[in-house]
């Protein structure tokens, strides 16, 4: 089976709610490697912040948008960490700030997605 075929089917089989899990764990993964990567090691510093970067813009442009569906104060507060993840990258760009706080707010957010124990019974 070709790689895309078994990316179709897993896209397939997984709700949305899974795909923002799996989409924030391969993000938080590559923010972790990056953080203990070499401080001269900009390709992969600058890829996991970029790539962590581009998917809280899109979260908070989706939240902005009058057709999204969540409760305004959810809604609200995503456009808020959404800023603040855009604040913070530019400290760890100018090596003010660390990687942890955006890999903690990630785990964080991983935990709301993760399927409960009661839900997967």
């Amino acid at each position: 089976m070709s790689l895309r075929a078994y990316q179709q089917a897993a896209q397939r089989a997984e709700s949305p709610r899974e795909a923002e899990y799996r989409l924030f764990a391969q993000v938080t993964r590559a923010l972790m490697e990056a953080s203990k990567a070499d401080v001269f090691d900009f390709a992969t510093r600058m890829d996991a912040l970029d790539w962590n970067r581009r998917l809280w813009m899109a979260l908070g442009e989706d939240c902005a948008s009058p057709g999204n569906q969540l409760p305004e104060a959810l809604r609200a507060q995503i456009i808020s960490l959404s800023i603040w993840v855009q604040k913070h990258t530019s400290l760890v760009i100018r090596r003010e700030e660390d990687f942890e706080a955006l890999i903690e707010i990630n785990r964080i957010i991983m935990q709301g997605l993760a399927p409960s124990a009661a839900e997967a019974a």
